[in-house]
């Protein structure tokens, strides 16, 4: 859970109950400064997520999409989740440790909601495999 570097990795969305398998998400890391700065603006789209972390607030001044953000507590519990468009500033989640930025709706689609627990691997299959 602790320190991530930049880098890709996976995103999985555990179940409710943990009977099933989670969904597993393409993930990139932004961890420094700079790649957490840069975050999604200028791009088209993202295949999976970003993980900007450490961070407990984002904008979408400069977006060209809608997203979805997902606000993590320290343990990777899902505080809220929110679709903002584009030009938009939300209130600093005060508890939020990382956020997670994904195309809007594809978070309710990974079942992602307040109360889930995310698990981050870093590294792409092929590096951990």
């Amino acid at each position: 859970m602790g320190q991530w570097h930049d880098g890709s990795g996976t995103l999985t969305v555990e179940p409710d109950g943990g009977a099933a398998a989670g969904v597993a998400v393409p993930l990139e890391i932004a961890a420094s400064y700079g790649t957490r700065r840069r975050g999604l603006l200028g791009r088209d789209g993202v295949a999976g997520a970003l993980l900007l972390s450490p961070c407990g607030s984002v904008h979408t001044f400069g977006m060209r999409f809608a997203i979805d953000v997902a606000y993590l507590d320290r343990r990777l519990r899902v505080l809220t989740v929110q679709t903002l468009r584009p030009g938009r500033l939300p209130r600093p989640r005060l508890r939020a440790r990382h956020v997670l930025e994904a195309e809007a709706g594809a978070m309710a689609g990974w079942g992602l909601r307040a109360g889930a627990v995310v698990r981050v691997e870093a590294g792409s299959v092929a590096e951990r495999g």
